[in-house]
């Protein structure tokens, strides 16, 4: 079994087993100012303060406010569509920001993430989840 584990293209906590430095793709240097965009640019200080932040803490929030938005009922139901749909608006922002740097697996599973938390805030305006 040892033998099997050292083919090449079995991956490990390191990727590829037997796989030199120069078989690994070179990572991607980060983007000068000049090469990025205007959208990119405006949207640099706000991702320089949350990657500041603990990853728990975000992953808290987020939770939280996909909870709230979730058990808004009856005459609070409004508040809920909101809650939605500004997780919505920060989930999409992510996933713009990303599109250039995510495979085509990626981007699909995040567009339908983006859909669905849209589509359930249009549900929970009407009143009907």
């Amino acid at each position: 079994m040892a033998a099997r584990d050292k083919r090449p293209g079995v991956r490990g906590p390191r990727g590829p087993q037997g796989a030199g430095p120069s078989s690994q793709p070179a990572s991607t240097p980060a983007r000068s100012p000049q090469e990025l965009t205007a959208f990119q640019r405006m949207s640099l200080p706000l991702l320089t303060r949350l990657t500041r932040l603990p990853k728990w803490l975000i992953v808290a929030v987020l939770s939280v406010l996909l909870v709230l938005g979730m058990i808004q009922t009856g005459s609070l139901a409004w508040l809920g569509a909101l809650i939605l749909g500004l997780l919505t608006l920060f989930f999409l922002w992510l996933l713009v920001l990303s599109w250039p740097a995510i495979p085509p697996s990626g981007r699909m599973l995040r567009g339908i993430v983006v859909v669905a938390l849209a589509g359930a805030a249009v549900l929970k305006a009407m009143g009907r989840l």
